[in-house]
């Protein structure tokens, strides 16, 4: 029935979430249809741009059981398990702050540029992550590009001054970044996973509790928990939380499905889709649909859409066998964080030399502005596709 091992229609999506990731966060919304970007904060309503992230963040959440029982079938034991976890958790926040940071940098009061910065700070990262090929072959000297690279970062944290009043110049961790706020989604989810032991129905209480985190926190009815915020916030505020262990669901779903038949297996992600999208609306009567505000009811109907999206590509790819139409975009499914870093690199080494590259940002006529946009995406697959093959790839 699946393929516990690989579900090919988690890699396309993930790679397609991401491609479209790269495209909305490259996009001109100067000159691109407003469906295309994030709506204000007010509004009652969603983006494409909108959909994308938690669409990501569920994917994340559905892997979450393959991955673990993959761990615990090669001899893990529940201790390596969440070691891997924190250690995972520590990585994606780390890395996150970093990057939040790098628009931060003072350049007179830290003695270098942002893109020297952030260039240093991105080569760092890949000497401490990366997945090197010769690590049981010459472990001495992948421990000291490790040890290099801790170095470097260490030097950079001290060296970063932002100038800013309202701070003492050092790093903060703000809004955690796109990648912080995986992170702590994750540490949520794959604890859920492995406290609920693999019962849907815990798991789909674990989801309920922090969508009501999410509710209280909407109502302003969770302040006594305020002292925790700057620590805890976004678990306190349950809406990542619930998206990200939500894919856990339905990732459990998919791997305890084995014997029910592909019927049996789409009428209830059907019925998973439609009870989230009709609960997100329903909520809709008490909170906008907004992102800004990560409100429960945009976090349902994220939720709903993702759960509908990856269904049709289960159908095509994993029932129906057809996956040539993916192709182009799998590669960012199978090395996501290398796809997701990579355009951040080239912005920053364009941008210190004054290449002429987004041409097509400044233009008005919208098929340049959109497929400049489409083409940069496709080329930044293709990019973190060839520096796996030479052996440059992230791996937390």
């Amino acid at each position: 029935m699946t393929n516990q091992s690989r579900i090919l229609s988690i890699d396309i999506m993930r790679g397609l979430t991401l491609l479209l990731m790269l495209f909305v966060n490259d996009l001109n919304m100067n000159v691109a249809p407003a469906f295309m970007g994030h709506t204000d904060a007010d509004f009652d309503g969603m983006g494409l741009a909108d959909w994308v992230f938690p669409g990501f963040l569920f994917i994340a959440g559905m892997s979450i059981p393959f991955a673990i029982t993959n761990r615990i079938s090669k001899g893990l034991t529940q201790t390596d398990n969440i070691k891997h976890i924190l250690y995972r958790t520590v990585s994606l926040i780390v890395i996150g702050i970093l990057m939040l940071n790098t628009s931060r940098v003072d350049p007179e009061l830290t003695g270098i540029s942002k893109n020297l910065w952030a260039l240093l700070m991105y080569f760092a990262v890949f000497l401490v992550w990366n997945n090197y090929r010769s690590k049981d072959e010459k472990p001495f000297t992948v421990t000291g590009f490790r040890l290099a690279g801790v170095g470097l970062l260490i030097i950079l944290i001290f060296k970063f001054k932002s100038g800013q009043p309202e701070n003492d110049g050092s790093l903060i961790t703000g809004w955690w970044g796109i990648l912080g706020l995986i992170g702590w989604g994750y540490l949520a989810a794959a604890l859920t996973y492995i406290l609920c032991r693999n019962s849907l129905l815990l798991t789909a209480l674990a989801a309920a509790l922090f969508l009501g985190l999410n509710i209280l926190a909407s109502l302003g009815l969770s302040t006594f928990l305020d002292p925790a915020r700057p620590l805890l916030g976004v678990i306190i505020d349950g809406n990542v939380p619930f998206i990200v262990i939500s894919g856990t669901f339905v990732g459990l779903m998919l791997k305890n499905s084995a014997g029910t038949g592909n019927k049996t297996l789409i009428r209830n992600l059907v019925i998973s889709s439609v009870l989230s999208l009709a609960a997100g609306f329903l909520l809709r009567e008490w909170f906008i649909l907004s992102k800004i505000k990560a409100t429960p009811s945009w976090g349902l109907v994220c939720t709903g859409i993702s759960v509908l999206v990856f269904t049709i590509i289960y159908v095509i790819s994993d029932v129906f066998g057809k996956t040539g139409w993916a192709e182009f975009f799998m590669p960012a499914g199978e090395n996501s964080l290398t796809t997701y870093l990579v355009p951040n690199i080239l912005y920053h080494l364009i941008w210190m030399g004054g290449l002429p590259v987004f041409f097509y940002k400044q233009s008005q006529i919208l098929p340049i502005v959109i497929g400049g946009s489409i083409i940069w995406a496709i080329l930044m697959v293709w990019l973190s596709a060839f520096l796996k093959r030479l052996g440059i790839s992230l791996k937390l």
